[in-house]
């Protein structure tokens, strides 16, 4: 068994995850992963799990924060085309 390094739970499924600068940590479920290894949005603080929105090397859970954060991202959009109908003027 392993101990969490988030929690602290002894979980005989625990599982270890090895991060690209060489770190390695053990977990007791995805939650404390994320906890522990997902960035956090600029501008509200949610855990970024997804891929999020990178803009002058700060990041972002979505293109509506980036624009949020003193008016980064203008260009980002959430989502791949327009939605049928809508301008690309109101699309923003």
């Amino acid at each position: 068994m392993a101990v969490c390094a988030t929690c602290g739970n002894d979980y005989w499924l625990s599982f270890e995850i090895r991060t690209i600068t060489g770190d390695s940590y053990t977990f007791d479920s995805f939650e404390c992963a994320m906890e522990k290894l997902a960035p956090r949005c600029e501008y509200c603080e949610v855990r970024i799990v997804g891929h999020g929105v990178e803009v002058s090397g700060k990041f972002f859970c979505c293109a509506n924060c980036a624009r949020r954060d003193g008016g980064l991202g203008e260009q980002i959009r959430d989502a791949v085309g327009t939605h049928p109908g809508v301008t690309s003027e109101r699309a923003r």
